[in-house]
């Protein structure tokens, strides 16, 4: 109903309506410890090594008791000192997901909730205490906050908002905008060369001080514009902040190139992983105060170089303990920063793949929007988009036969349906299982066009 209203209402209304949602949640971010806690990353920043690791330790400590105490899920587990970390259990996703219900201190109405489908395809519903909530976005606010940003400064957010009408595209308009908090939101569904010439004018005619969401969409934009002479003048963005998908040296080159600006990256994710967050000198810093980082090789030994399981000090709601979140980590041991931060630094971060589903009415469907077509619905375990042919797609579906129906269905499609537009042919196929790849590997994407593009 309200996305019904939404979309019948004319243009001014639209745009008073993001910013009315956008006040609600502001107030549910920013309320509570949010500025104390915000304060307490800001004097943590110059800690030295040593009193990271103490940090880690005590906060360690603190949240396996909390999950002992309040998770039906962790009840059983032994207390053990952060040394000794081995001796718990690794989660897997599939154990999260079939688990959920034991895995929550709060209920969705004390809670904060957060609906993902993650990059690997498997739908998971997450509960966040509203402190650990008001400390997720403290810490992302004191990471952009380095370099200058805050609430109210004019940014384009490139994320997987669906705020379009037919009559929008029609009139060429791709982006609404929150007028009292500076944010204009450009879609990510239309990102094909009939429109990116709008795209790109309507930047330049903006002129966003900041730049924050999918990059594969920035990327885009970027080459479209460097091919067809455009720039956007140096000083005018101040710094880009990419989220939800791997970046390569490459894509980095183009976008800063056309944007004229440095970008810096950092990892998280919606389940709430800890912070890996870029500096200024270009080094990625592992943050120790947000979480535990388990790096481990393929017989669950610490290494330098592995799959990445994880603790995470913000996740109290559905407390992540010993998580293997799916993606890798490459350690850099040899490089000294001297931007003041002491934490370990990483020197790649992989397993988010770069991957599209291209539609011949709206073009390049990123990984970030692909894998939110899993928001809002309930009973599929995970998928895999196969696309032969340009204009059809095979979506292959392991799901729970106790809770998937033609409703969810019904949705599920739907949220395609807003992705690749009406024309393209979409077929459900229901499997018992999607094998891994020969790298071991699990890709929510198989796009085997590309040479046609």
């Amino acid at each position: 109903m309200k996305e019904k209203i939404y979309k019948n209402s004319p243009l001014f209304v639209q745009e008073l309506l993001i910013t009315l949602f956008n006040i609600i949640a502001y107030k549910e971010r920013y309320s509570g410890k949010y500025k104390e806690l915000l304060t307490k990353f800001k004097r943590n920043e110059n800690l030295n090594l040593e009193e990271l690791k103490e940090i880690q330790k005590n906060r360690f400590s603190d949240f396996l008791k909390y999950a002992i105490k309040n998770s039906k899920y962790y009840k059983n587990y032994p207390m053990v000192e952060l040394e000794n970390i081995e001796e718990l259990p690794i989660i897997s996703k599939e154990d999260l997901r079939s688990n959920i219900n034991d895995f929550f201190t709060v209920s969705k109405k004390d809670g904060v909730v957060s609906k993902t489908g993650g990059t690997t395809g498997k739908s998971l519903e997450i509960l966040f205490t509203k402190e650990g909530n008001n400390e997720r976005f403290a810490y992302l606010d004191y990471f952009r906050g380095k370099f200058g940003y805050e609430l109210g400064k004019k940014t384009a957010w490139f994320s997987g908002k669906d705020l379009l009408t037919p009559k929008d595209i029609s009139n060429n308009i791709f982006w609404k905008t929150d007028h009292k908090h500076n944010v204009r939101y450009y879609s990510t569904f239309h990102i094909k060369d009939d429109y990116l010439e709008f795209y790109v004018k309507n930047l330049l005619d903006y002129k966003p001080e900041y730049l924050s969401g999918f990059p594969s969409t920035m990327l885009e934009i970027a080459k479209y514009g460097l091919n067809k002479g455009y720039q956007l003048p140096k000083g005018i963005v101040k710094a880009i902040f990419p989220t939800a998908e791997s970046i390569t040296f490459e894509m980095r080159q183009i976008i800063e190139k056309f944007f004229n600006s440095k970008m810096y990256n950092q990892y998280s994710s919606s389940e709430g992983a800890p912070f890996i967050i870029e500096c200024e000198k270009g080094n990625l810093h592992m943050d120790l105060q947000t979480g535990v980082f388990e790096i481990l090789d393929e017989e669950n030994k610490l290494s330098d170089s592995g799959r990445l399981v994880i603790t995470s000090f913000f996740t109290q709601g559905t407390p992540l303990i010993r998580y293997d979140i799916g993606d890798r980590i490459i350690m850099d041991n040899e490089t000294v920063c001297n931007c003041g931060n002491h934490n370990p630094i990483v020197k790649e971060i992989l397993g988010r793949i770069d991957d599209y589903i291209y539609s011949p009415q709206n073009g390049k469907i990123n990984l970030g929007n692909i894998s939110n077509t899993l928001k809002d619905t309930n009973g599929i375990i995970k998928f895999q988009v196969i696309q032969d042919n340009l204009d059809s797609i095979v979506i292959k579906l392991v799901i729970d036969k106790d809770v998937y129906n033609r409703k969810v269905e019904s949705k599920f499609i739907q949220n395609w349906r807003d992705r690749v537009g009406s024309k393209m042919n979409i077929d459900l196929l229901l499997v018992d299982d999607i094998p891994v790849e020969k790298s071991g590997k699990y890709r929510m994407v198989k796009n085997n066009i590309k040479h046609l593009l």
